[in-house]
């Protein structure tokens, strides 16, 4: 009220207030449903005698407006209506705004009212404030809650519940905004909140609803008002709102239904050859075909050279036929049950093989690079290695703002619904060093999960809803429409190039068959199949749309069938030849160069991982410093890099300078390395600090990693969102792009991994003998029993080792290359360093192998600041290697014969062991020997140690429980490389549920009675 006080005081006088600037020209900020507007320096404001309660048309939202009149008025007096003009000039005569008003002429083509003030017409004006805010209340309520009652299901049994929050609209409802039904004639200025007037400004009442009942209650229902940003509210307003968008040309529909037949005549031949085998088909929703090359044609428009693609199972077959192009006698050719396996691995069904291939795409004339990744059963688990493997090959083609590469996710109604990782996924979203500048996510809503109905399981109306939390818009489109859905999603593409932002395109659908093709639905779904045995084929109908429009012929239609018919046969025919399955042929990653021809390493052979005194000399240097100028560090981190200068001039390192030689070397080598984790820059136990934060600067912060050498990869160091699940499957993707950069993700303590096991154990564990998909990518766990409690003591060691796939009953038969070797016949490698030359060494064979697997380390908690658990650069320079065992070296290896006992142990508890046998003055009585590399197991140098102590009894030692940690995959490869002469014993704590115990005191006592088990030497 107060505001329109002031637009009220600035129409004195006339002549100053039209020559002073509009309100767009002061610059001020627009809200929606009117201008905002301020007074003209030049203007002082004028005190009005009369009190609001006698201007009720000044309170409420009237007076937002009457600005928005005020503002039109101001740039033209033609602007507004006739009634708006005198009552502008009647409030400059000086008449009071309840008085202002005053009725137009009466005869037609009469001129307008010179203006004087009269008084009486206070009521005639409220009416007319009311009718234009009641409309655009009207308007509103379309935009927001419009698609509550479009017809978005084709079956017509929406299983969309909005009963607690009916929509309100339409030309019955007129009445609850203060309308009638004699109002829907009368015409009505727009607001600049909606575009349906096209260039016409106003409307009459009954057009308006028309127009937007056509915008937004058809076949397209638009989520998008909870977006919080006005430019991006507008410009979905304009797609969806503004008269006539959704035409095309007769060229485009030929194209669309052409697109559709290849959709449905690829399912219904898989059908007719295969009716009995699973395949997952698309039956149901044939339009996503169109929908993704729709994305994909609008993408390369806008120069996207590359789209990564990740999906369910359902309709991947077709995805890879039509829109990956994948050779069609090769996927038929996966339905012969007699197709023998030629490469190693496991293999995996054909509705979970990825693919990657180049194509030159007919709309725009570039080449389209398109991969879809392979992925489990696990739905929703490929989204964040989709997202990852996209900002790695952004990141190495420069593309910084996601132009030229970008991502396509596509998911079922449940799934998206219901698993958590689609939260995780949307949150990298944004975030620095994991957005990938905008994804297209299309939901196949089949309004079903297996045999659940929605109702049972989501709580929310729509299985999108957990989009909404990045403001993203959401369109729900009825998939029976193709039209609908191409312009949808051209619409979703133009979304992702203008604002590289996610969207989610929601294809409303049926699922025509069971879960999949020899499934029963009717046995939990009776009324819903029995509508859809009734409904006809999409393509069907939109054919017969198409003829009637006389757009394509019947003749026409029936001839580009048959073709594809006949393209279907005859690479049927080419598939019976085939008796040899390749997957490599289906790899979604390829690294061309990295392998021979025939996808074997092109050596055996694993260099020195060592580096030059002068290199470690110069990498501690840069540890040690601040590169930047004037950049002011806390006083605590500056004894933490003073302390790191003297160990480099004392030829040591410690568990975080060993880290930092070791990546640090890498860089300098060209190898891009990425970290990865929750708190990581610092390091959860404040050890690592490879990012510096002024403390006098807010944000500034310094990487002196990155000030190496001028011709230096970049080293990415991020901290992650507080995640595992999303955020190793990213980082899983982003090693999947390109085998020369090392890819570390840490967790903040080891036991954490255990809510990614999804990505371990369907991908990292597994990955390459489902999808011969070789993988670097490397996991750091911090773990040790370190009596604080049953959570972050384990990283849970036993479950990476029962995974291991080497045969603890066969001694592998030695040759010259045997090291090497077994890490390319395992499929990860697991260590637990007792050293930090070893790390350093461990770090840096990762990218120095020939061939790539995923390395698992157990890293220290206590040691990375134990006086002992230091390293002399000796053990780092050239020549040196690491180490997958490390001998006794002292007094016990100096006279064999007189060991009584070999105990072998990994990790931490050696240095627990070496200290209580100084204290008992057993050195020379007992050997102790640390496996370093625990998978693949080092048989042959095991069978070196027992041969040198023949006399001695032999112990496995740890800290973990009996029934965790290495024990139980330790002592069979123990028994296996003594050919079962020897027993071996056990020394540690005995089975337990927990991973820990609690209590300090009894944490001190079972480290007492381990220690005794291990040194207390039979008489």
């Amino acid at each position: 009220m107060h505001r329109f006080r002031t637009t009220v005081a600035r129409l004195r006088p006339l002549v100053a207030a039209q020559t002073g600037p509009s309100p767009l020209q002061l610059g001020l900020p627009a809200g929606e449903g009117s201008f905002r507007t301020a007074r003209p320096l030049n203007t002082p404001a004028r005190s009005l005698n009369a009190p609001a309660a006698a201007e009720p048309s000044l309170s409420g939202t009237s007076s937002n407006y009457m600005e928005e009149m005020f503002s039109a008025w101001l740039e033209n007096p033609g602007n507004v209506h006739e009634s708006w003009d005198v009552f502008f000039r009647n409030a400059n005569a000086g008449a009071l705004p309840g008085a202002a008003h005053q009725g137009p002429p009466l005869l037609s083509g009469s001129s307008r009212t010179s203006g004087r003030p009269l008084v009486g017409s206070q009521s005639t004006v409220e009416k007319l404030v009311e009718d234009h805010l009641a409309v655009q209340s009207l308007i509103r309520a379309y935009q927001v809650r419009g698609h509550h009652i479009a017809k978005l299901d084709p079956l017509g049994i929406s299983c969309v519940d909005f009963d607690d929050a009916p929509c309100a609209v339409g030309f019955q409802n007129v009445g609850l905004y203060g309308l009638a039904e004699a109002d829907l004639d009368q015409v009505f200025r727009l607001p600049t909140t909606t575009f349906i007037g096209g260039s016409e400004g106003s409307l009459p009442l009954r057009e308006i609803i028309r127009r937007l009942e056509m915008a937004y209650c058809r076949h397209i229902g638009v989520e998008f008002m909870f977006i919080n940003d006005v430019e991006q509210c507008q410009w979905i307003r304009r797609k969806f709102e503004s008269p006539g968008v959704m035409q095309f040309t007769p060229e485009e529909k030929r194209t669309l239904l052409g697109r559709m037949i290849r959709s449905t005549r690829f399912e219904e031949f898989l059908q007719r050859k295969w009716s009995s085998e699973k395949r997952f088909g698309l039956e149901g929703c044939e339009s996503l075909i169109p929908a993704l090359k729709t994305i994909i044609d609008e993408s390369s428009l806008s120069g996207v050279e590359s789209v990564i693609m990740g999906m369910p199972h359902r309709g991947r077959l077709n995805v890879l036929a039509n829109v990956i192009r994948k050779e069609l006698d090769q996927i038929f050719c996966q339905f012969d049950s007699k197709l023998e396996a030629a490469d190693e691995g496991s293999g995996d069904v054909k509705y979970h093989l990825g693919m990657q291939h180049q194509r030159r795409n007919r709309v725009s004339g570039r080449d389209v690079s398109m991969a879809l990744v392979a992925n489990p059963s696990h739905l929703e688990a490929v989204d964040p290695v989709v997202q990852g493997k996209t900002k790695a090959e952004q990141f190495y083609c420069g593309d910084a703002e996601g132009e030229r590469v970008m991502s396509i996710l596509m998911h079922g109604d449940a799934a998206f619904a219901g698993q958590g990782v689609v939260y995780e996924t949307f949150h990298l979203s944004d975030l620095p060093s994991y957005t990938t500048h905008g994804t297209v996510h299309v939901v196949v809503n089949n309004q079903i999960g297996f045999t659940t109905d929605p109702r049972m399981a989501r709580s929310s109306p729509y299985p999108t809803d957990v989009a909404r939390v990045v403001n993203a818009p959401i369109f729900h489109v009825n998939a029976d429409d193709p039209e609908a859905v191409m312009y949808v999603c051209k619409v979703a593409a133009e979304w992702r190039t203008t604002f590289h932002k996610d969207v989610v395109v929601d294809l409303v659908s049926y699922r025509r068959n069971g879960h999949n093709e020899i499934d029963e639905p009717m046995f939990t779904q009776p009324l819903m199949y029995k509508q859809i045995k009734k409904q006809r084929g999409v393509l069907q109908k939109f054919a017969e749309k198409l003829i009637g429009e006389g757009v394509v012929t019947v003749r026409a239609y029936e001839e580009e069938v048959a073709k594809y018919d006949e393209i279907c046969e005859e690479a049927y025919a080419r598939s019976k030849d085939e008796k040899i399955l390749h997957i490599k042929h289906w790899l979604d990653s390829p690294w061309p160069g990295f392998f021979r021809l025939d996808g074997q390493p092109k050596t055996m052979v694993c260099p020195s991982t060592g580096i030059s005194e002068e290199e470690l000399v110069l990498l501690g240097d840069v540890a040690s410093s601040v590169p930047e100028e004037d950049f002011t560090i806390h006083g605590g981190l500056s004894r933490v890099l003073k302390a790191r200068a003297g160990m480099v001039q004392q030829r040591q390192c410690d568990w975080a300078l060993s880290e930092y030689m070791a990546i640090g070397s890498l860089l300098k080598d060209g190898i891009h390395v990425r970290l990865s984790g929750q708190d990581v820059e610092r390091g959860t136990f404040s050890h690592r600090h490879h990012v510096l934060h002024d403390q006098n600067v807010d944000k500034r912060i310094c990487i002196p990693m990155n000030f190496i050498s001028p011709d230096q990869a970049p080293y990415t160091v991020c901290n992650s969102s507080l995640s595992e699940y999303g955020v190793l499957g990213f980082e899983l993707g982003f090693a999947m792009a390109s085998p020369n950069a090392l890819v570390l993700w840490e967790a903040q303590f080891g036991d954490f991994h255990n809510t990614a096991q999804c990505i371990i154990d369907q991908f990292i564990s597994s990955g390459q003998a489902k999808w011969v998909r070789q993988n670097g990518i490397v996991l750091l766990l911090p773990h040790g029993m370190e009596g604080m409690g049953p959570e972050h003591s384990s990283a849970r060691p036993e479950r990476f080792l029962q995974m291991c796939n080497d045969d603890p009953d066969v001694f592998p038969k030695p040759s010259q290359d045997f090291s090497v070797r077994q890490l390319f016949d395992c499929n990860w490698i697991v260590v637990n360093c007792s050293t930090p030359a070893n790390f350093f060494h461990v770090l840096r064979r990762q990218i120095l192998l020939p061939f790539r697997k995923p390395l698992i380390v157990f890293t220290p908690k206590s040691l990375l600041r134990h006086p002992e658990a230091k390293s002399s650069f000796d053990d780092m320079l050239p020549d040196t290697h690491f180490r997958r065992l490390i001998p006794d070296d002292g007094a016990a290896a100096a006279d064999p014969e007189k060991v009584k006992r070999v105990i072998f142990c990994s990790g931490k508890i050696y240095y627990d062991l070496i200290r209580e046998r100084k204290s008992r003055g057993l050195e020379g009585a007992v050997a102790v020997v640390r496996v370093e590399q625990l998978s693949p197991f080092p048989f042959d140098l095991v069978k070196e140690e027992t041969d040198r102590y023949p006399a001695a009894d032999l112990v496995w030692c740890q800290e973990e429980h009996k029934n965790q940690g290495y024990h139980d995959y330790v002592k069979p490869r123990l028994r296996t490389a003594t050919r079962h002469t020897r027993p071996v014993r056990y020394a540690g704590r005995d089975p337990a549920a927990a991973p820990a115990t609690g209590n300090k005191a009894s944490h001190l006592s079972e480290l007492r009675r381990l220690l005794d088990a291990a040194l207390q030497l039979q008489e």
